[in-house]
């Protein structure tokens, strides 16, 4: 099991990771695309090794929330 620190660190390398090369992004739909793209990437990096899938849980419920933040709706 993760423990809130750990989830913590993932959300701001996944923010970080998003925001370090923006150029590309023109529309928040663009910028919703990207935080999928580097959270899937953060999930097959196996950097993070939560064994009972709570990252994948994690992960999923954040992508929602910034689905209704930048597009209104639930991805």
């Amino acid at each position: 099991m993760c423990n809130i620190r750990e989830l913590a660190e993932v959300s701001a390398r996944l923010d970080v990771a998003v925001y370090t090369n923006i150029d590309d992004i023109h529309s928040p739909a663009d910028l919703y695309d990207k935080y999928e793209m580097t959270a899937i990437s953060i999930l097959d990096s196996n950097e993070y090794r939560f064994s009972d899938g709570s990252l994948e849980i994690f992960l999923k419920r954040y992508l929602e929330l910034k689905a209704e933040q930048l597009l209104g709706q639930q991805p």
